[in-house]
């Protein structure tokens, strides 16, 4: 064999060898809206909600506790991409926390009459009959449940749980909490037996009220508690109920924060020392605990913590959990002044030889998967979750691992509850799909991408704009989308006078063909805010903006301009919705050439609404060859949702009428519906399509928007489509 022959071989087999060890990853395969497992008899608008979540031994059922509805619901994942409803048990009370244990499932439930009268139950429900077999009356109110390793005893945290309202929520508020230890067999829960453990005073800030929060127990039966509103950690002996240890959780100062809920994203602020305040702790062996810092009446951290079992710190994460979430889109900035992305759930599990933590982030709606590796533990990624991740539950034995997302928005026609699923393969992460670089140590913040368009002399090169959720940061992106995932790669602030530019709703971006853009900005009449266009340099400076014309004051909404494009001197601008003057179903296409100053338009016959109060409009309006080509989609989400399509229109068919009279109406081609590409990603079908662009290589890319992760799961996609 020649030595060429040879260096081939060899190459070969290392590649061959690099992939094999390449670490398996998480991608989301399915999700179910727990709405679907109400009960038949139930309005299927009710509210429900999946909080604390629990699989059954065989890993076959997931469990979630629904606090709202007042029940558990069981969920079939036998075919773990294809969940189906398996049932619900509803309680004369308020499920709190769930744990499985041989067969059945233990659960908190809330019965008390108030805040100064608490009374609570450990139900034992029997997964096969979904019946519950037996109660143990637990004296308060339960928050935590957990089960030990060896199966032999159960935790109950009692928080006897404060009201908010009185006295500013400050501590002490009687009745006091404590721990609750009942012994179990196969199961089945002695009752008689079980254990009350005294927990007051242990800590320094109202020892008479610790208001335990979250429990887990180790392989030597010991359970830790955390007493969040006390900010302090308690060890105790899970056979004789005796504590001990106990010490503060401490506090952090953070440094590179943004801690200003105004409307723009700038993480350059510092927050003096303030306590951690965890809430979920999840033991790492028996040396270690991992506590997450969400934060409750002074406090919060922003990100978690490992102890080790004497009370010190083995590693503290300060804000770097937060500023990856940050760099996916998913900081959420209306929590800037409070606790940011508010780290609150944690599991931990072993897959394989990694231990994995898994970091719940209740307001960032996202997952941080982190590799224990006895010191700084390794960030391996990023999960998209549903609306606030409450719980979660790892299942190795299936390499799945599933979460329960618990902001139900039903009241606003949005998202529901989900319980979201992943899985542990080989492959390459699915999300995310767009992410920003760091500048100076930061992350370009960025977030509700309302529009996309495509530089046309540079291949791999687009632009976006962020809408006004945004309002005192008006941003254009630049977007490299040869990278995978696609990056941010720069900010250009919008400016006037030298100050952010006032007013804009940024909703559409084209390039003005001298290195510059036009930018169309929705606005709104009704708070005296203009509909209008904006010319900036390359720099984001305005150079000029054109108010809507007269003609128009007078049946204009608040649904303005959604996306433009240039072609020639002339920019159109795509109007969402019908405006007063507009006959059914359709909207305005308007036309502004650049040169003679002059407005002109067509009407674009939109598709009628799937149902009763649904609507359905325009988001985007790009040129490419000799088309047009637009969003066309409803403002339904999930199941609900029936049209997301991108259009396209023949230019030659564009000719603009003076406005005030009859406009023509042009034809319309479906060309893509995206309904597949949206569920494609295994979780719901979002409702904002917002941008699509064709790059100068001719592919099409669609970007949704994430509304800011305000009251949204802060997940935003960005693909491609191929060749046009």
């Amino acid at each position: 064999m020649t030595v060429t022959k040879l260096a081939t071989l060899a190459a070969a087999l290392l590649a061959s060898t690099a992939i094999a060890k390449a670490d398996p990853v998480f991608n989301r395969i399915a999700s179910f809206p727990v709405a679907e497992n109400l009960p038949a008899d139930a309005d299927p608008k009710s509210e429900t909600s999946a909080e604390i979540i629990t699989a059954s031994a065989d890993g076959n059922t997931l469990i979630y506790s629904d606090s709202p509805f007042g029940g558990i619901g069981m969920i079939d994942i036998t075919d773990a991409r294809a969940p189906k409803p398996a049932g619900y048990v509803k309680f004369d009370g308020e499920p709190t926390s769930v744990a499985a244990v041989s067969g059945k499932v233990l659960v908190g439930v809330n019965t008390s009459e108030s805040y100064t009268n608490p009374s609570g139950l450990l139900a034992v429900v029997d997964l096969a009959s979904k019946s519950v077999e037996t109660t143990c009356d637990l004296g308060g109110q339960p928050d935590s449940v957990a089960v030990s390793p060896d199966k032999s005893l159960a935790a109950v945290a009692i928080e006897n749980e404060r009201d908010e309202d009185v006295n500013d929520g400050a501590l002490p508020q009687m009745p006091a909490g404590y721990l609750v230890v009942v012994p179990l067999k196969d199961g089945v829960a002695d009752c008689a037996n079980l254990k009350k453990v005294d927990l007051t005073g242990y800590t320094d800030i109202a020892p008479e009220d610790p208001e335990p929060e979250f429990v887990d127990i180790n392989a030597d039966n010991e359970v830790i508690v955390t007493l969040q509103e006390n900010n302090h950690l308690v060890i105790v002996d899970g056979k004789t109920g005796d504590v001990k240890a106990d010490y503060p959780a401490g506090t952090v100062a953070l440094d590179g924060v943004d801690a200003k809920d105004d409307g723009a994203l700038d993480f350059s602020d510092a927050i003096e020392e303030r306590p951690r305040e965890p809430d979920a702790v999840q033991w790492l062996g028996t040396d270690r605990f991992v506590i997450a810092n969400e934060g409750d009446w002074k406090g919060g951290t922003r990100g978690f913590t490992i102890f080790n079992r004497e009370g010190t710190v083995s590693y503290e994460s300060g804000p770097s959990f937060e500023m990856k979430v940050a760099q996916i889109g998913h900081y959420p900035d209306k929590r800037s002044d409070a606790k940011g992305v508010e780290p609150e759930g944690l599991e931990v599990a072993k897959f394989g030889d990694d231990t994995l933590i898994f970091l719940l982030a209740e307001r960032g709606s996202v997952v941080g998967v982190y590799r224990d590796t006895g010191r700084e533990p390794q960030l391996l990624q990023l999960l998209p979750s549903g609306i606030s991740p409450e719980g979660g539950i790892a299942i190795p034995g299936r390499n799945l691992f599933a979460t329960a997302n618990e902001a139900d928005l039903v009241e606003d026609g949005a998202a529901r509850s989900h319980v979201m699923i992943y899985e542990r393969a080989e492959g390459t992460p699915a999300y995310p799909q767009i992410e920003s670089k760091m500048e100076d140590g930061k992350p370009i913040g960025w977030g509700a991408l309302s529009a996309l368009a495509a530089d046309p002399e540079t291949a791999g090169r687009l632009y976006s704009v962020s809408d006004s959720l945004y309002k005192k940061q008006p941003t254009i992106f630049v977007i490299d989308d040869t990278q995978k995932p696609a990056m941010i790669t720069q900010a250009i602030r919008v400016t006037a006078d030298g100050k952010p530019a006032a007013n804009l709703d940024l909703e559409g971006i084209t390039t003005d063909g001298a290195g510059g853009f036009w930018l169309a900005s929705e606005g709104n009449p009704e708070k005296e805010i203009p509909h209008q266009l904006v010319h900036v340099d390359g720099a984001g400076k305005v150079e000029e903006t054109v108010p809507f014309p007269a003609e128009l004051k007078d049946s204009a909404t608040r649904f303005g301009s959604e996306g433009i494009a240039k072609v020639g001197d002339t920019l159109w601008v795509a109007v969402q919705r019908p405006w007063k003057d507009d006959p059914k179903n359709t909207t305005k296409l308007l036309a502004y050439d650049t040169k003679a100053k002059t407005w002109g338009g067509v009407r674009y016959p939109l598709d009628a609404p799937s149902a009763e109060g649904a609507w359905v409009g325009l988001s985007e309006i790009t040129v490419s060859g000799d088309y047009a080509y637009l969003i066309e989609r409803d403002n339904l989400i999930g199941s609900a949702a029936k049209l997301k399509a991108i259009t396209r229109v023949a230019l030659a068919d564009l000719k603009p009428a003076t406005l005030g009279g009859d406009l023509p109406v042009v034809k319309k081609e479906t060309v893509r519906d995206l309904l597949p590409d949206l569920k494609a990603t295994g979780g719901y079908v979002v409702d904002k399509v917002e941008g699509f662009a064709i790059d100068k290589d001719g592919a099409g890319w669609v970007v949704t928007d994430n509304d800011g992760v305000d009251d949204s799961s802060g997940e935003t996609l960005f693909f491609t489509i191929g060749k046009m």
